[in-house]
This record gives C-alpha cells, structure tokens and sequence, in this order.
C-alpha cells in the first residue's frame, strides 16, 4: 500500500496524550498525501504544494519531503542514509512540481539516486539521496543535551497567532488553518521584536496524530519538519527574523544523516545550532533524539542571510 493509500489510516486518540483536534488530523492526512505524490511513469513524479507555514515561496520542507518521498519510490529494498540537496530557484505555490528521479546505481549494499524538481521546464530544486541495506556494526553517538520536557511549552502556533494582526498577511492566512505538526519551542526568540541572543535553539515536534507505520512516511515528514526555522539560528546573534521586511532569508542546501529508525507521531528533540555566519551566509547544524535519548537524525543547512538598506 502506498503512502497516499496509508494517509487514510490516521486516527486520533493513537498519540499519547490527549485526543487530537479532527481538524488537525485531517491537515496531517492532507500533507502527508501532498508529499506522497503522483506517480507518472517509471522515473517521473507530480506533487503540488500546500503552505502551513506562510512562506511566499513553496516551503523549502515540502520540496525535501516530495523529493525523497520519490527518490525512495524506485528503490525497493534500501533504507534512505543520507541526502544531499540545493535549492536553485523559488518555487511557484500555485504551479505542480515534477519529480524527476535519475537511478544513478543500484548496489548490492548500497543504492543512489538523484532527483530534480521542475517548474516550466526550469530546475528549482537537486537532491542526491544514498540508500543503504540494513547492516549491524559499531555504534555510539553524542550524549542528548538536557531539554525541557514538551508537555511544559507552549504551542508554537498558538503563539503565532497570538501576534497574527502584526505578522506578514501570507503568515496571517495561514496560521487560521488547523496545523498538522505539533511544535514545542525552548526559548524561541520573538517573531516581531527579536533581541540578540546565542546561535542555539531547541524544539520538540511531533505529527498531529497518529500516522501509517510505513517509515519513508515518517522520514519525509523529518525532512519537511527539519527546515522549519532552522536558518534562524543563524540570525539569532544579529536580533535578526524572517518577518522583518528588510530581512531576506532563504535556505541554499540542505544536508541530512539518517542514523536509526524512529516514528514521527511520538516526540523527537530538535537540538540546533550555528557555528558561523559569513559571506550573506549563516551555517546551521542540528542533531535530532527520540524522547528517550537516541541520536536518529543529523542534519546540516546553509541560508542566505541578507539585511536589505
């Protein structure tokens, strides 16, 4: 069963705490339904964009979703490992993206595939993407910083839209929408009137409801998840955010490790940070645990920061 197929199987009351909101259930059934694409041919997929987050632009999460939701179409029997991606030019909300997915090689332990997203004909978007049959080895990995527990933060959307008649009218329409992840900050800088502070931040997030047990689902919505605010690090020394309109602030690449298995309907710590800016760029890095302290995802980003006179 595909994962459009499995989008029907959501159902509330299967994450733990209390019952989800029908309506957000019914936003995560339509984004993971977005990311799951239209097969057209053997190599060739389709999605369209849905914006839960205000962007003017296709979020940058949605692309890195469809395109590994389609990369891992055509390859049978591997796990995703590692991908790699550039984001080469905006892409239009109201336009279909084409998924164009070039097997590069299939190994006995190791495939590779590469994946072009089109608009008109145009390239916005690369992605190379490794998959790996599943293998037992050496492990260990870097200890999981101390975090406030998610259930004792706020809402990030409800904080939003707390400030929803001052933000951008793109982010305004939005925020009216049910949301299909919940979203924990740890100190998170404010949208309107941010002061410098340290190139770290937390979160906790999680789906909305209760998702398929297909795991390629549960990887694309970490590669969805994973863009959002991450260039912000970056800005946070500087007293900088995305909704000031002097600010231009895009994603140029964008890196991911995929360490073990894990489920996006239960809580993952989304520990960042930004170790330099320079150039009009700002690098960030992030490492993500599952609640109980495992190390399932890293993940790597470089942003164009530009503070327009």
């Amino acid at each position: 069963m595909s994962p459009l197929q499995q989008a029907s199987d959501l159902a509330p009351g299967s994450v733990p705490g209390p019952v989800p909101d029908p309506a957000r259930v019914a936003a995560l059934a339509t984004l993971v339904e977005h990311l799951s694409l239209v097969q057209q041919d053997t190599h060739r997929f389709q999605g369209s964009s849905i914006d839960f987050i205000g962007t003017q632009a296709v979020f940058g999460g949605q692309v890195l979703g469809q395109a590994l939701m389609a990369a891992a179409r055509t390859v049978p029997v591997h796990r995703v490992h590692s991908l790699h991606a550039y984001f080469l030019r905006p892409g239009d909300k109201a336009l279909p993206i084409d998924y164009v997915v070039d097997r590069v090689r299939d190994g006995k332990g190791f495939s590779m595939r590469q994946v072009t997203a089109l608009q008109n004909d145009k390239p916005i978007f690369h992605l190379s993407a490794s998959f790996q049959q599943r293998e037992t080895g050496v492990e260990h990995q870097s200890p999981m910083p101390a975090a406030p527990a998610p259930e004792t933060l706020p809402d990030e959307f409800a904080q939003r839209r707390r400030l929803l008649p001052q933000l951008p009218p793109e982010m305004q329409a939005v925020l009216q929408q049910a949301q299909p992840l919940d979203i924990r900050m740890v100190n998170p800088p404010h949208l309107l009137a941010p002061v410098p502070q340290e190139p770290q931040s937390q979160c906790w997030f999680r789906s909305a409801a209760a998702l398929p047990d297909d795991p390629l689902v549960h990887q694309a919505l970490l590669a969805y998840a994973s863009d959002f605010n991450f260039i912000r690090v970056a800005m946070q020394p500087h007293g900088m955010t995305f909704t000031q309109p002097e600010v231009q602030c895009v994603s140029l690449d964008h890196a991911m490790w995929f360490h073990h298995d894990f489920r996006f309907d239960d809580w993952l710590l989304y520990d960042t940070e930004s170790p330099c800016a320079a150039g009009a760029r700002g690098l960030c890095r992030g490492q993500v645990f599952t609640r109980d302290g495992q190390l399932v995802a890293s993940v790597a980003q470089e942003g164009l920061i530009r503070k327009r006179t």
